[in-house]
């Protein structure tokens, strides 16, 4: 199993912040965060739209478990994972944009593919 990053957050907080990014990512396409997070978030992403793709029973209720917002779920199985039908896997991609201006943190745009 992979290591996953901490984040500076405790579990809670970071489970809850990246099932919120996941889903504004499913709803509008793209978002912009630090490069470590947008990292995260790709592999989260990522195992939603395969969940997508498969589409079973059990996947909708792992799907609908995870993102937020029932609109978006609805969305990834009926708009999103059919689109990604062909591909298999590399749905989402990085594009780092150069630093934050307060903290100087490394900027990055993540969007599907």
């Amino acid at each position: 199993m992979a290591k996953k990053r901490k984040l500076g957050r405790t579990s809670d907080h970071r489970k809850a912040m990246l099932r919120a990014m996941v889903t504004f990512l499913l709803e509008n396409g793209k978002i912009e965060t630090t490069v470590t997070r947008a990292k995260e978030v790709r592999s989260e992403t990522e195992k939603m739209i395969t969940l997508g793709k498969k589409g079973d029973l059990h996947a909708k209720r792992q799907v609908f478990s995870y993102v937020t917002k029932e609109a978006v779920s609805k969305k990834l199985f009926d708009e999103i994972a059919p689109g990604y039908n062909e591909r298999s896997g590399g749905y989402t991609r990085i594009i780092r944009i150069g630093p934050r201006r307060g903290d100087a943190a490394e900027m990055a745009l993540i969007e599907l593919v």
